[in-house]
């Protein structure tokens, strides 16, 4: 990271005033303006995190030659607005979701960004949220496997927020179950479908030209590699299922073609057990990229289990 430290001008102070102690608290960045319409509002966040600089008027920060960057917390309606002004501008932009609300406005922002050069961040906070950072590492590390499917949902009951949220319609405001499902993979989405489903009151239908109260969408994800678990901590936990095995009555048996599969009771961790080629001596080997080899604890040679006779088990993770 660049010692450059990065002035920043925080615009709207509802949610906005939120993130001051952040930056006042980062080593690269100063927190030099605050921008708010209502004078004596903007003033009583001034004086509380002790900043000298207050604009009533967005265009007065955007001609700011000390500003680097603003952070826009204002309504909706105005975040691609102000977003593409502020890039015009020359300012890097960070902006409170969702990004626009429509097509048009999100692709002039994207080549704004392509044509200057600068940057901006569509300010996600669930993708920064503790719960979130905790699957995300696991997930890193292999420990989930393979993701076939993923879901997630925002229920938000909308009554006594300001009027213009009675104007939107769910899917303008999808970015907090989008994200994580995106970032989870680190992906992009290729194919989407939406479809809404119930209904709202009539009052609300007719004001936002939105009958759903539930819109739902189908995100589909270009194949990628998936993190694989550490060969030696699958082995561990390989060997801990065929020792729990055993206590529950013995060696594993399968007939010709049949298919187990396993649950690491603390991991979760799925294992798929099938019979191979007949041997004489039979070893338990984990499939790792087609290569087999014994299972091996730390200190002790291969152990020897009892499948069904003439058959090698082979275990591969998915």
């Amino acid at each position: 990271m660049s010692d450059k430290k990065v002035n920043v001008a925080m615009i709207g102070l509802g949610f906005g005033a939120e993130f001051i102690p952040i930056y006042q608290a980062h080593p690269n960045a100063n927190m030099v303006a605050i921008c708010r319409r209502n004078q004596s509002e903007m003033d009583k966040i001034g004086d509380a995190f002790g900043i000298e600089k207050r604009y009533s008027d967005f265009q007065q920060v955007l001609g700011d030659p000390e500003v680097d960057a603003v952070h826009i917390n204002t309504p909706i309606p105005d975040h691609a607005p102000m977003s593409i002004a502020a890039l015009k501008a020359g300012k890097h932009v960070a902006c409170t979701v969702p990004m626009a609300t429509t097509v048009d406005q999100c692709r002039e922002i994207c080549e704004l960004v392509a044509e200057t050069g600068l940057k901006y961040m569509m300010a996600e906070t669930v993708v920064y949220s503790r719960e979130f950072l905790f699957i995300k590492e696991m997930y890193d590390k292999g420990e989930l496997g393979k993701i076939q499917y993923m879901q997630a949902s925002h229920p938000q009951d909308m009554e006594g927020w300001p009027e213009y949220w009675e104007r939107m319609i769910p899917m303008h405001y999808a970015t907090h179950v989008v994200s994580p499902v995106l970032g989870l993979v680190g992906g992009r989405a290729e194919y989407v479908s939406c479809f809404g489903s119930g209904t709202i009151n009539e009052r609300l239908a007719e004001k936002s030209g939105n009958r759903f109260a539930v819109e739902s969408t189908h995100l589909a994800f270009p194949v990628r590699h998936v993190p694989s678990v550490p060969r030696e901590l699958r082995r561990l936990r390989l060997e801990e299922e065929l020792r729990m095995g055993a206590h529950r009555g013995g060696g594993a048996r399968h007939s010709h073609g049949q298919e187990a599969r396993a649950r690491d009771p603390r991991a979760g961790d799925r294992a798929r057990l099938r019979p191979s080629a007949a041997r004489a001596d039979p070893q338990v080997h984990v499939d790792d990229s087609g290569r087999g080899a014994p299972l091996v604890h730390p200190g002790r040679g291969p152990r020897r289990v009892a499948p069904a006779p003439g058959q090698r088990v082979r275990v591969r993770f998915d």
